[in-house]
C-alpha cells in the first residue's frame, strides 16, 4: 500500500524566490521517499534592496505579492496539503520586513516565517545530506546564498558544528563584504577542520548547481578544485553579456556566479578539500523534510 502526500516549500532568498513541490511517498516497511514534482523560480533580488538601502522597495513588494499569488494558485493546482514559506538574509535585515510579511498574508494568503542563520543551517542539514555522507568521512557543507553563506561540518555521519556568515553573492556584487568577514570565515574553517584529514566539500546553491550542470558530470561524481578554479578564471575572463549569450546563463545568475565560486574556492583552500560534491539540495528540500518529520 502506497500513500502519496504533496508538500511544498517556498524559499524567499536574497537573489530569488523558489517554490518546490514534492511528492512524499510512504510505503509500509520502506523508507519514505521525497521526490521533486516541480520547481519554480522567480528572480526577485530582494538583497539589492535590503543590503543597500535597508528596506524592500514598493516595486519588489508588488512583485513578491504577484509571485506569491501565483505560488498559491500552483499549490492549489498540485493539490498541496502542507506548505511552509521561509525568508532568509534579505528579509532578516530589511527594517520593513514585518510589514512585507503582513502584506503578503493579506493579499496572497501565504504566511511567511523569517528564519535566522542558525535555523537556516539546521533546516538545510535536515535535507537529503545523509544520502551523500559516508560515516567514515568528513565533509564541510557550504550553502551559498545571496546574503549569507551557511557552513556545516559533518564527521562520522553527524553534524559537528555549524555557522552562518553575512557573506553572499548579492553582498559581494555590491562590495558589501569587507576583509574582516573573510578573515572570520577563514579562521572558523581552519579552526574547526584542523583535526580532520581528507575533507570533502558539499556545495549547494543555484550557482554551484549551474557550474556542475555545465561540467556534464554524473550527479555522484565530484568536481575538483582545479576544475572549479579553471571555471572561475574562465568566467572572469568573459563579460556579463558573454556569460549570458555564450553560456546561456540567466541575467540574474551571470553577475553573481563568479562571487559564489570565490566563496567555494576559498572554503576548499582553507579546509584543505580538493574536491566538491554537488547533490542539488538546499533550503527548500530541508523545509519539506523538516515539515514531514515535525522538526519545525
Amino acid at each position: 500500500m502506497i500513500t502519496i502526500k504533496k508538500y511544498a516549500a517556498i524559499d524567499i532568498g536574497s537573489n530569488a524566490m523558489r517554490l518546490l513541490i514534492t511528492n512524499v511517498v510512504e510505503q509500509v516497511g520502506k523508507e519514505t521517499q521525497f521526490n521533486k514534482s516541480a520547481l519554480f523560480r522567480v528572480p526577485i533580488r530582494l538583497g539589492q534592496d535590503a543590503f543597500t538601502v535597508g528596506e524592500i522597495s514598493e516595486e519588489n513588494i508588488s512583485r513578491m505579492v504577484d509571485a506569491m499569488k501565483a505560488y498559491k494558485l500552483l499549490m492549489g493546482v498540485y493539490n498541496v496539503e502542507k506548505y511552509m514559506a521561509c525568508a532568509t538574509s534579505a528579509m532578516r535585515e530589511a527594517y520593513n520586513s514585518q510589514e512585507v510579511v503582513e502584506i503578503i498574508k493579506e493579499k496572497a494568503d501565504i504566511k511567511i516565517d523569517i528564519i535566522d542563520g542558525k535555523k537556516e543551517a539546521a533546516i538545510i542539514a535536515a535535507s537529503d545530506l545523509n544520502h551523500f555522507i559516508k560515516t567514515e568521512a568528513t565533509y564541510l557543507y557550504v550553502d551559498v546564498g545571496g546574503g549569507s553563506t551557511e557552513f556545516s561540518l559533518f564527521s562520522e555521519g553527524k553534524m559537528v558544528v555549524s555557522k552562518s556568515f553575512k557573506n553572499g553573492t548579492v553582498r559581494l556584487l555590491n562590495n558589501m563584504v569587507n576583509q574582516v568577514v573573510w578573515d572570520e570565515i577563514e579562521k572558523w574553517i581552519k579552526t574547526n577542520t584542523a583535526d580532520y584529514d581528507n575533507i570533502t566539500l558539499i556545495g549547494s546553491g543555484g550557482n554551484i548547481n549551474k557550474i556542475f550542470k555545465l561540467s556534464g558530470k554524473m550527479q555522484e561524481k565530484p568536481l575538483s578544485y582545479i576544475y572549479l578554479n579553471t571555471q572561475y578564471q574562465y568566467l572572469n575572463s568573459l563579460t556579463y553579456e558573454q556569460r549570458i549569450a555564450e553560456l546561456g546563463l540567466n541575467t540574474d545568475r551571470a553577475d553573481v556566479i563568479i562571487h559564489a565560486l570565490r566563496i567555494y574556492l576559498n572554503a576548499m583552500k582553507w579546509s584543505g578539500a580538493n574536491k566538491i560534491l554537488v547533490p542539488k539540495i538546499g533550503l527548500s528540500d530541508g523545509i519539506v523534510k523538516a515539515m514531514y518529520y515535525d522538526r519545525i
